[in-house]
């Protein structure tokens, strides 16, 4: 279970909390106004959800590629985006 925290409260035990995700794996919620806005959580976590974006992301792209119709080059997609 996360601990949830406002703002104020998170702001005040910043460097405990860093500490706790950290050394315990405690994963911390922060609120504005009991809404919540971010988490302070450990950066296995992090890894682990940029690499399910990466899988997510490569899925995607090859049902992409097994769908029909035309190709478009990656020079002419670099050009329209002014890249």
């Amino acid at each position: 279970m996360s601990v949830k925290l406002s703002t104020s409260a998170a702001r005040a035990q910043f460097a405990e909390l860093v500490n706790r995700a950290e050394y315990a794996g405690e994963r911390t919620i922060v609120h504005r106004r009991k809404k919540p806005v971010a988490a302070i959580v450990p950066i296995e976590d992090l890894k682990w959800l940029e690499r399910l974006e990466d899988e997510i992301d490569l899925a995607a792209a090859r049902k992409a590629m097994k769908e029909p119709g035309p190709r478009i080059p990656w020079e002419q997609i670099k050009k329209e985006l002014k890249l």
